[in-house]
């Protein structure tokens, strides 16, 4: 060997990395959506499924047979069909036994199998199983030749490719799954209204998806519920093979006496954990985005009793339940994607025809491949009676060839003209069977092959008598699953769509009650019931007092200015109970830790407002231009850097007085401040360096007046001595003018203020 010998020469493959894995990949994604997460439309299971009931089966764990380990089937499930995880195998054999899960349970299970509060399963050693009927239908005749048989992955046993599946199940019980690129979403539905349609189908194949539909309404939900999709959507899903269906808790109203009442949910929708549920009505109650109820109780046992209590008896039971069912899982959207594998192993999305005609085909074939194989038997037991006859014929013959030939069987095959078939049944002959009796016995039994074969051929010849046989099977089961059956009654309802809007705004929703909203100085804001007039006896945090106080009703929203120039939005009824110090402010609104409130308002959206910065500019704005959509608020009044918002009032009145830092006075009509939507506004003091300390809007008939700290009013009857043009420097102000050159309070000195006159 030379120096240059290379070991692995030869071995190394060069190829593009693009395309090395984008095969790989491919090659994994088929796998994927054939081998995992697509079922296949003829009998409705994907491959973890199918091993899972062909194992039971194996271990003839039948419906009437007794219970055996979970464990015991698992362990022969991953041993002998499918190499993956014993927990990932265990899950899917607990989701066919859930009865709230699986419309129609492909396993009856022993044991604690989980609930809907979404409490998981004992472990496998623990819980026992057996078949049910729906599954002993999907296997029925799988030992009679009717579906294929492939090598399982090491070559040691044989698995079926697919079930003979004389169940609906791909409809009756559903599916879901992501596999790469695709995923499917199939709901249950009703076993006896797909049997129907089937039925339909093969007496007139012309038939089309809105013909089936007359028969199958629609989802049936294990768990029950009320759909309430419009029948165009519905029509329109089952012809595309993708849509959806809306689907409600069932619920009703209980009287509890003394015009009290309250609502109680029987039924909640498919794939909701009831835990979950109750948790996410909670939290909606403590974020107060639920303000019609007063409280949620779980009372269930075996079945579904969650109640809601109404915040008063005059709420209207419709709008309370609308709130509900808009914030919280007890409406919910199912999804409808038919995307399964065709009989090629095709993923596609199909039809509600598509479906139920590759179901019922594939029964056809089974229907054949079965009598195929019952006539190949027949055949057969037919070819070793004619042996048989033949050696009544001449007994004493075929003894005698028996008894001194040295190659007997040649020499009857030679002799009798038999074939090696019949040679060899004749030689392995009881002497028993060499009575009279047996050869009545025979001869009955070859006339009775020799009828069923002529009937197995016709079966086979003709496609009308193999639908005629179909048709019959399907009719067996339609009976097994009817309406009046426990299992077959349908469960889930059509109602048509809620009369009350989806947009209906939150104030229907909210018991209108008066309450007095309090923001303290540092920002922290609650909810007093009843309008309180006094307010400054409330207890705030060290440091803190009162700052606003808005008498209001629950209904209503408020309208916060800050010194940031923005408007933020507060609903009242969402604000903290008067228990306590409230709540931080900023929990409502997005409001930057740099800015501080600096008026507190009803909104009226009739109403205009003055507001105006420390450096004298200002504007009038409507209050309804000032409604914030979202928590972080909405800009009105833009400031150059370092300057603030200085206040907001309403602009009730026609003249306006300003107040400067500099202690002069200008008074100017109303209409010089032009009316914007959002800017930086007009000058409204002038002289050089003016800042303004405060702005009062009044009428010119009432005159103008100021508040003192004690609350007592002050008047002043020559105001017109002040008045001029906006922007002016003004003139210095009357003697008697408050020292903190304000018109009247602010803050808590205000409240404290108007509480004595009061």
């Amino acid at each position: 060997m030379g120096d240059n010998f290379d070991p692995d020469a030869g071995h190394i493959i060069e190829e593009p990395f693009d395309e090395a894995l984008s095969k790989r990949y491919l090659a994994y994604a088929l796998s994927t959506i054939t081998q995992r997460a697509l079922p296949d439309a003829r009998d409705g299971l994907k491959p973890v499924h199918r091993r899972l009931l062909h194992a039971m089966r194996e271990l003839k764990l039948n419906p009437e047979s007794a219970f055996k380990k979970s464990a015991r089937v698992v362990g022969d499930v991953i041993g002998k069909y499918h190499p993956h995880g014993d927990q990932s195998v265990y899950e899917a054999l607990v989701r066919l036994a859930q009865d709230f899960a699986s419309r129609y349970p492909l396993v009856e299970g022993q044991g604690n199998f989980g609930n809907i509060d979404g409490d998981s399963a004992a472990a496998m050693r623990y819980t026992e199983t057996r078949l049910t009927k729906a599954a002993e239908l999907l296997l029925q005749d799988i030992e009679h030749g009717t579906v294929d048989f492939e090598d399982t992955y090491d070559g040691s046993e044989r698995e079926p490719l697919v079930l003979p599946g004389a169940f609906p199940n791909l409809l009756a019980n559903g599916s879901t799954g992501i596999a790469v690129g695709m995923a499917t979403s199939i709901p249950p539905h009703n076993a006896y209204e797909l049997c129907k349609a089937a039925r339909h189908l093969i007496k007139k194949p012309e038939a089309e998806t809105v013909d089936l539909l007359k028969y199958v309404k629609g989802p049936d939900f294990p768990t029950g519920g009320i759909i309430i999709e419009p029948e165009t959507a519905i029509r329109e899903a089952y012809e595309t093979g993708r849509g959806g269906f809306r689907v409600r808790a069932k619920w009703e109203i209980e009287d509890v006496g003394r015009g009290m009442w309250r609502i109680v949910i029987t039924e909640i929708p498919y794939l909701v954990q009831k835990s979950k549920l109750v948790e996410r009505i909670a939290l909606m109650m403590e974020a107060k985005r639920l303000p019609l109820l007063e409280d949620v109780l779980d009372e269930s046992a075996e079945d579904i009793r969650l109640v809601l209590e109404p915040k008063s008896k005059l709420v209207d039971p419709e709008l309370l339940m609308e709130s509900v069912f808009k914030l919280t899982d007890l409406e919910t959207r199912f999804p409808l994607n038919l995307n399964v594998l065709d009989p090629e192993g095709t993923p596609r999305v199909m039809s509600l025809k598509d479906v139920l005609a590759i179901w019922v085909e594939h029964r056809r074939e089974v229907a054949v491949r079965r009598a195929e194989t019952r006539l190949a038997k027949v055949e057969d037991r037919l070819e070793v009676l004619a042996g048989y006859l033949i050696v009544y014929a001449d007994l004493d013959e075929v003894i005698r060839i028996i008894r001194f030939e040295d190659k007997p069987k040649d020499l009857l095959m030679k002799t009798f003209e038999l074939s090696d078939r019949q040679a060899e049944a004749i030689l392995n002959m009881r002497l028993r069977s060499l009575r009279k009796l047996e050869e009545l016995e025979i001869r009955k039994e070859d006339d009775t092959l020799r009828g069923e074969r002529q009937s197995l051929s016709d079966l086979i010849a003709s496609a009308e008598l193999q639908w005629a046989k179909v048709d019959g099977e399907i009719a067996e089961v339609e009976k097994f699953y009817g309406p009046k059956t426990e299992i077959g009654a349908r469960r889930s309802v059509f109602a048509d769509a809620p009369l009350v809007s989806a947009e209906t705004s939150i104030e229907a929703f909210i018991v209108r009650e008066p309450i007095t909203a309090v923001l303290s100085e540092r920002g922290w804001v609650r909810a007093l019931k009843g309008h309180s007039s006094d307010v400054t006896e409330l207890k705030f945090k060290e440091g803190d007092r009162s700052a606003f106080a808005v008498k209001c009703e629950t209904t209503d929203k408020l309208l916060m200015f800050a010194t940031d120039g923005k408007f933020y939005t507060l609903d009242a009824n969402n604000l903290p109970g008067g228990r306590g110090h409230g709540e931080p402010v900023r929990l409502h609104v997005d409001l930057p830790d740099d800015a501080a409130p600096i008026g507190l308002f009803k909104y009226d959206p009739d109403r205009t407002l003055l507001i105006a910065s420390g450096e004298g500019h200002g504007f009038r704005v409507q209050e309804k231009d000032c409604m914030a959509a979202k928590k972080g608020g909405k800009q009105i009044l833009n400031l150059v850097e370092g300057d603030e918002a200085l206040l907001c009032i309403p602009a009730m009145g026609d003249q306006v007085a300003v107040i400067g830092e500099n202690k002069k006075m200008l008074v100017f009509p109303l209409e010089e401040i032009s009316v914007m939507t959002r800017g930086k506004g007009v000058r409204l003091l002038g002289g050089k360096g003016a800042r303004v300390a405060d702005v009062m809007v009044f009428s010119g008939e009432e005159g103008l007046t100021w508040l003192d700290g004690a609350g007592r009013r002050h008047a002043l009857e020559d105001w017109k001595m002040w008045c001029g043009k906006r922007a002016q420097a003004g003139r210095i102000a009357p003697r008697g003018f408050p020292r903190s050159l304000r018109f009247a309070p602010r803050g808590s000195e205000f409240l404290a203020s108007q509480a004595k006159a009061e």
